[in-house]
């Protein structure tokens, strides 16, 4: 599993470098950097409307063959992702909310804008403190991430590369998915999970806590033809999240009270630590 997940994931750093290239952060599209809704790690604020892309969250007691899950997988076409730097391009540049007038400049975008209001978004997100029992880290190369998942697992861990993966592409985003087979539990001592983050190039916001964490893949078909190999984790212990992180308007539950279930968008990466033989 390890060589065929870390495969995958070296083709999908491949094409977008290959695509851009590591020094195409200045001439990226700049209609591909849009404000998502709050992934699980964000620090949501309160609002009385859920989110259609908030649609990702669920119990353990959801997880069985044949349950109908609404889900929501969006589509990205790699073509459109933002660059990848190599680290000596990512740490040229300067990575920090109050630099965020100089970044503007560099990047040529103008103040206010979907671009500047996103870029904010992560800048902030990523300099908020990690909670009790987690660390965390923005990761602006490939190299930086690697070196935090060996920082977490240790130098002389074995690890697996999972991502959810679309075998047939769904019409709709959000779509109500079947559980086809039997969820795979893969049991692990450790995690660290990696969200992309909408950024002028590829940032991902990694992060580990040390409370218990369950991880599957699940086979899905969604009632629009859309076929995914998902892969989902969930958090036993949620006692130390923000009361408005966004899966608790959705399961309608307070922190601590149960633990929290969530798919993986395509572009979002799990390392798992190999459990020692």
């Amino acid at each position: 599993m390890g060589i065929r997940f870390a495969l995958k994931i070296f083709l999908f750093y491949f094409l977008l470098i290959n695509i851009h290239g590591n020094d195409g952060a200045r001439e990226m599209n700049k209609n591909v950097l849009r404000l998502p809704s709050m992934d699980h790690h964000a620090h949501a604020h309160p609002s009385s409307r859920i989110d259609p892309s908030s649609m990702v969250f669920f119990t353990l007691n959801d997880l069985k063959l044949g349950n109908k899950i609404p889900i929501y997988f969006p589509m990205k076409d790699p073509s459109s992702s933002p660059p990848l730097l190599s680290k000596e391009k990512a740490n040229s540049i300067p990575f920090s909310l109050n630099q965020l007038p100089y970044l503007l400049k560099y990047f040529s975008f103008s103040q206010n804008s979907p671009q500047a209001i996103a870029m904010e978004h992560t800048l902030r997100e990523c300099e908020i403190k990690p909670i009790k029992g987690e660390t965390k880290i923005c990761a602006t190369s490939l190299e930086s991430m690697l070196d935090y998942v060996h920082e977490t697992f240790g130098l002389n861990t074995e690890f697996d590369i999972l991502s959810t993966t679309h075998l047939i592409k769904s019409k709709t985003n959000l779509d109500n998915y079947t559980i086809l087979q039997e969820p795979k539990e893969i049991h692990v001592p450790k995690m660290v999970a990696c969200h992309t983050m909408p950024y002028a190039y590829t940032v991902f916001y990694c992060h580990s806590q040390m409370t218990e964490n369950k991880v599957f893949v699940v086979s899905l078909e969604g009632d629009n033809g859309g076929r995914v190999e998902a892969v989902a984790v969930c958090h036993m212990d949620t006692s130390q999240w923000s009361r408005n992180h966004a899966s608790f308007r959705v399961l309608g539950i307070e922190p601590g009270s149960s633990h929290v279930c969530h798919f993986f968008r395509g572009d979002n990466l799990v390392y798992v630590a190999t459990p020692v033989k």
